[in-house]
């Protein structure tokens, strides 16, 4: 191990992944050192000035097959850039600047905006947000981050059993 590693967090292959700037709280994301860009699924993209600043407004669908939850977030646009997908499509995106959270850490990501609606996962941790922060080990999954679950009403205990 290289000198310095020691403060790396390893990450499984797939993490649950929060994106607190956008108020998405939890996204299951596939971490892929073999993709540079990081890529957020997002659809109904739409760019816009405010105080000039360039800024984006989307939507995304957070949870793999399901189209009906919605959530609307808004982002300083840091470039528009072209990327080249696995397949080797290219394709203009737009890129913006967010904190990624994993489990208890968080560091500023670069992330692109595409449509991935027919890819299994909504989200892709590049090798680039992953630089001196992490490592992975591929063979495992869900090291650091943990499925939040939703919290019920408690039953309350009414003593008639």
């Amino acid at each position: 191990m290289k000198p310095g590693n020691e403060s790396l967090v390893t990450l499984g292959w797939r993490e649950w992944v929060g994106l607190p700037g956008l108020g998405i709280r939890q996204i299951k994301a596939k971490v892929d050192t073999g993709a540079r860009t990081s890529a957020l699924h997002a659809f109904q993209i739409e760019p816009f000035e405010e105080n000039g600043r360039k800024r984006v407004r989307f939507r995304i669908h957070p949870v793999q097959r399901d189209d009906d939850t919605v959530i609307e977030c808004v982002a300083d646009v840091v470039d528009q850039r072209m990327v080249s997908d696995s397949g080797g499509h290219r394709e203009k995106r737009w890129v913006i600047h967010t904190d990624v959270t994993i489990g208890k850490n968080t560091w500023p990501a670069e992330i692109t905006l595409t449509a991935r609606d027919d890819m299994l996962f909504r989200m892709l941790l590049g090798r680039t947000a992953m630089k001196n922060k992490a490592r992975v080990d591929p063979a495992r999954s869900y090291l650091v981050g943990k499925k939040r679950v939703a919290r019920g009403k408690k039953k309350e205990n009414r003593g008639d059993r």
